[in-house]
């Protein structure tokens, strides 16, 4: 994943852009995510706290198939820095645990994949991130990814998805937002970079209610990073096939861009915007095809949000 951008300053898009963020941060460096699959299941999956997953969930729609075929850890760094050092000119890597829940698992367990992950080429990775659950997360979990913040950055990423509980338990997420505030309390005044996922576009929810995402996310200092996505429909899904069966409205381009210029004002300034959208793989995706590739869909974001003058933060108070 690229994650640096060699034209476009910080803020030249009227937002507070991850990857200029990353360039100034690591004084010109290309910094390149690599994504490492550990093996995880999750709680939602093994019946620790049901089964199927969310019903938005194919953990394979959101994963590379270069990520998926690689047996080992250290295998996975090695070959995914030489990805990114020969076709995009990398210099610098952050590690990046993603699919699945990355701390489900006893804590000596995930010391030593973290530690695998972050033994090849050290010189050259300067961070690890990490995503899971909030439900996943507790303090001696914390202590462990805080050991490695004298060496590395690094980021926690938590699905918060939505902030209302109907739509939790609508998605059979398994998890409460009172799950994600205790997860949150327990970052506080720690040195670790907390993300927060989030998903618009659940068909129950009103534009209105997904707004208000911005105000809870403002609450916590804590949160450094947020993704945003837009809901899509995977092959797989249990949305998926009701989806089939009776299609719903989702986003066009149009109304998520409009969207977004009407959210971005509303986040606290200081916040970076790793993502904006998401996308799955397109033999994977039923809804909604935009017809655009990743940088065609940003691209359009962008330039919509440039049109209406809009500038993150410009409304927070």
């Amino acid at each position: 994943m690229q994650a640096t951008d060699t034209v476009i300053t910080q803020w030249e898009k009227g937002y507070n852009n991850y990857g200029p963020w990353l360039r100034e941060k690591y004084k010109g460096h290309r910094v390149f995510k690599v994504i490492v699959d550990g093996g995880f299941t999750c709680p939602n999956r093994d019946g620790s706290k049901g089964y199927g997953g969310c019903t938005y969930c194919n953990v394979d729609s959101f994963t590379p198939s270069v990520s998926r075929k690689n047996p080992s850890v250290r295998e996975q760094v090695m070959q995914g820095m030489e990805r990114a050092r020969n076709g995009n000119k990398a210099d610098k890597f952050i590690i990046y645990f993603q699919p699945n829940t990355n701390t489900y698992a006893p804590a000596h367990y995930l010391k030593m994949l973290y530690d695998e992950a972050l033994s090849y080429g050290t010189e050259d990775i300067v961070g690890l991130s990490v995503g899971t659950r909030p439900d996943c997360i507790d303090a001696e979990k914390i202590a462990l990814l805080e050991s490695y913040t004298d060496r590395f950055d690094v980021d926690l990423e938590m699905g918060m998805e939505s902030i209302y509980n109907d739509t939790l338990a609508q998605i059979n997420r398994g998890c409460s937002h009172e799950e994600l505030l205790k997860a949150l309390k327990l970052t506080e005044n720690t040195k670790l970079d907390v993300c927060v996922h989030t998903i618009f576009g659940f068909p129950w929810e009103t534009k209105e209610m997904m707004l208000k995402y911005a105000d809870e996310i403002n609450k916590h200092p804590q949160i450094k990073f947020v993704k945003f996505h837009h809901l899509h429909i995977v092959e797989g899904s249990v949305m998926g096939v009701k989806y089939k069966r009776e299609p719903f409205k989702l986003f066009s381009i149009n109304d998520y861009a409009d969207f977004l210029c009407e959210l971005l004002p509303l986040v606290r300034p200081d916040i970076v915007i790793q993502r904006l959208f998401g996308l799955s793989d397109r033999e994977l995706l039923i809804a909604p095809n935009w017809g655009l590739k990743k940088s065609e869909i940003q691209y359009y974001i962008d330039q919509r949000i440039l049109e209406r003058g809009v500038v993150q933060g410009s409304r927070f108070i």
